[in-house]
């Protein structure tokens, strides 16, 4: 465990077993933050409680914690629906879709913590229904089910990295339709209706990083107006966040691909968003590489 030495934040990590806790719980290690694994769930309150005062110096708490079956989770759920209801308080869930968690359940040749006698979906099936009010819940709910372990530490990393700073940390990623909406997506903008660079031989094969994408995306009138009348709106919905003591969001961008043209709005949004206080934006494009 590592003791950081900044403003009193507390995170309560919980999710899908198989989705990353543990990597997850490392990532904050280097940030600094005191982590605690493996907490009982009798003790979850009464050690945010001793956290919280001042004079014990743990300014940067992370508790994991392994919500299982039994008397055991019913516990475990109630403490962390109470304790998200409080100032100070981040609820992280780390999930994944169900065909990623029973392969690497199978990698590792262990079976699922609720499967009993039967097979590594039902106990991921029993889970999720078990999980599903503290997902609901939660102020940051990350998906791994397309990251790697060091994609999943950056993540976290990036995130976490700036916890005492004021203001909302807003993620803008961009993402293909054709692959599946961002299931941590807090809103959702759709640029399908501008021009394709894909029928664009000269562009085709290039992406929305490129300068030429991008001029060819969003000229004209129709993306200016869009991204202007969109950003109006963004900027009520944080304000909202934030009297609602929300500080993580994130703004999905999607085009069919998820190559050209949510890349180019997320790549222009992203530094519009740069100049607004009280947000810290990072851009990222989750298909960008897919062919």
């Amino acid at each position: 465990m590592t003791q950081a030495d900044s403003s009193g934040e507390v995170l309560i990590l919980t999710g899908m077993s198989g989705a990353g806790r543990s990597t997850a719980a490392n990532a904050l290690e280097d940030q600094g933050w005191y982590v605690v694994d493996n907490l009982p769930p009798q003790m979850l309150k009464p050690f945010i409680e001793l956290a919280s005062l001042p004079e014990h110096g743990l300014n940067r708490v992370a508790c994991v914690v392994d919500v299982r079956g039994g008397q055991f989770f019913e516990y475990a759920r109630e403490a962390i629906l109470d304790l998200g209801n409080r100032v100070g308080v981040t609820v992280v869930f780390l999930d994944s879709s169900d065909d990623v968690l029973v392969r690497r359940f199978e990698q590792v040749r262990r079976p699922h913590p609720l499967q009993a006698d039967g097979t590594i979906l039902n106990g991921i099936h029993k889970e999720r229904d078990l999980m599903r009010p503290i997902r609901e819940r939660a102020d940051v709910v990350i998906d791994s089910t397309d990251l790697n372990v060091h994609q999943l530490t950056n993540t976290v990393g990036e995130r976490f990295s700036g916890e005492g700073s004021p203001g909302i940390a807003l993620t803008v990623l961009s993402f293909g339709y054709k692959y599946g909406l961002p299931s941590d997506a807090d809103m959702v903008w759709d640029m399908r209706f501008l021009r394709n660079p894909y029928w664009s031989p000269e562009l085709k094969d290039r992406t929305g990083l490129d300068k030429e994408v991008q001029e060819f995306v969003l000229d004209g009138d129709l993306a200016d107006t869009f991204i202007d009348s969109q950003l109006q709106a963004l900027r009520a919905v944080l304000t909202g966040y934030g009297e609602e003591n929300k500080r993580f969001a994130t703004l999905a961008i999607g085009c069919t691909g998820g190559r050209h043209r949510s890349v180019s709005t997320a790549e222009t949004v992203g530094k519009l968003l740069e100049e607004w206080p009280d947000v810290r934006v990072s851009v990222k494009h989750r298909d960008v590489g897919r062919e």
